[in-house]
């Protein structure tokens, strides 16, 4: 990369996470070439957030109140000098040559608006619902379509044109963590451009996670509005986590439980939730041979429960989503006929 020229701007969203932000710039720092410019975007930290960003060298801009990470990537993106947005989280510690691996695919490959990839095998933060957590999301990813249908920015970069032209984030509808970025991926495949699912651009991911953090994220910040969206854009990409055999998981783990439940006063409904959870264990046996060899058979087999409630609260969240938007359509049609009645009356 030409050392006079910034060519791919790294943009770091982050809210009170000094100490994670400390190894994520170390890590881009130490493997940036030239042409490269670092910029941390401060969401309103309380904490020494911005003071470890300055000390590090590199450029901060601040936010005057918390705004979520889809203001905080916009605002840096307004800011940013190259022609290349790479949005890394503060969370995320880029694996060596990441950043000169990004810029070469948009040069070699201009039919790309966009790329992303995933979170490594290594998980730094301990205990079961952590390492189950992040290794789904780097499995998940790493069977992904290369032919993405959707955007991640906690490792992602896109053309600074392409950004600008749909608008970037939308930083109204999603003020607070959620998918923000998805929802940006979805557009940005309506507007005809590609995105590339690149398996080899992966960070380490440092949040801790526990069950109760990962069921309300899930809900709240995922599951509820992705299903409104996918409603809304009427687009439900078989990729992802939204893949057939996902979807059938979901159902499936719902009627076990409503058999198991039925089994109180019909216990031939038992043999039946044997079935129907033998059936999802066979859909996901690629997954649970993913955990058996990273982490050997007890984690492989403490897993299997965390990710059926996975799917049921997914499925339960859809289900709830899609009540609610129909029934939104039939009162909205309903008042419309009513007004359109009261017209005519009064005319």
């Amino acid at each position: 990369m030409p050392e006079e020229k910034i060519l791919l701007s790294v943009i770091i969203p982050v809210y009170n996470a000094a100490r994670e932000l400390h190894e994520c710039l170390l890590a881009l720092l130490n493997s940036s070439p030239s042409g490269v410019e670092i910029m941390v975007v401060d969401d309103g930290s309380t904490d020494g957030t911005p003071v470890v960003a300055r000390e590090m060298g590199v450029r901060v801009l601040q936010l005057e109140k918390n705004s979520g990470p889809a203001a905080a990537r916009n605002h840096g993106a307004r800011y940013a000098n190259g022609e290349i947005l790479f949005f890394v989280d503060a969370d995320v510690v880029a694996a060596p040559g990441l950043v000169s691996r990004v810029y070469p695919i948009f040069q070699e490959r201009p039919e790309i608006s966009a790329v992303f990839g995933s979170y490594d095998a290594s998980p730094r933060a301990r205990g079961l619902v952590s390492q189950f957590r992040n290794l789904l999301h780097h499995y998940v990813h790493q069977e992904g379509n290369p032919d993405a249908a959707t955007f991640w920015a906690g490792c992602g970069a896109i053309r600074r044109s392409v950004f600008e032209s749909v608008g970037g984030f939308d930083e109204k509808k999603f003020p607070r963590p959620s998918i923000e970025d998805i929802e940006l991926g979805y557009r940005l495949r309506q507007a005809g451009h590609r995105i590339l699912l690149d398996k080899a651009v992966q960070g380490t991911h440092l949040k801790k996670w526990t069950l109760w953090s990962v069921v309300r994220t899930d809900i709240q910040r995922r599951a509820v509005p992705w299903a409104r969206l996918m409603l809304e854009s009427k687009l439900a990409p078989d990729d992802l986590n939204i893949k057939t055999a996902q979807r059938i998981s979901g159902v499936l783990v719902l009627l076990t439980c409503i058999l198991c439940v039925l089994g109180i006063v019909w216990v031939e409904s038992l043999w039946l939730a044997s079935l129907t959870f033998l059936t999802v264990v066979f859909l996901n046996r690629d997954l649970y041979g993913f955990f058996l060899r990273q982490r050997g058979a007890l984690f492989a087999a403490a897993c299997v429960p965390l990710h059926f409630l996975y799917f049921l609260y997914s499925t339960v969240s859809y289900l709830f989503v899609w009540a609610r938007f129909h029934l939104e359509i039939v009162v909205t049609r309903w008042v419309a006929r009513a007004l359109g009645n009261r017209r005519f009356f009064y005319e």
